[in-house]
């Protein structure tokens, strides 16, 4: 069976965030007040072939930390995604 899942990959904390901080400076000369701790990351849409919904995340996990993300600096959550997502 296929599942859906979603990767998000973002730095870990205590690593600098270079875009995000410079998107979070850009943000009041667009017209954007109040929005604060902005952070820059990564998302990615699979369809997993596997048993089960737990299959799957472990399949999509076990792919993000070896190829989707840099385990020193990046931290890779895996969820299961809703249609259309």
């Amino acid at each position: 069976m296929n599942y859906r899942v979603i990767v998000e990959v973002t730095l870990r904390e205590g690593i600098a965030d270079p875009e995000g901080a410079t998107i979070e400076r850009a943000l009041p000369a667009l017209g954007f007040t109040g929005v604060t701790n902005v952070h820059a990351g990564k998302s990615f849409r699979l369809d997993v072939e596997a048993t089960d919904e737990s299959a799957a995340l472990e399949r999509a996990t076990a792919l993000a930390e070896r190829l989707l993300s840099n385990p020193v600096i990046e931290n890779a959550t895996a969820r299961l995604g809703k249609a259309g997502e």
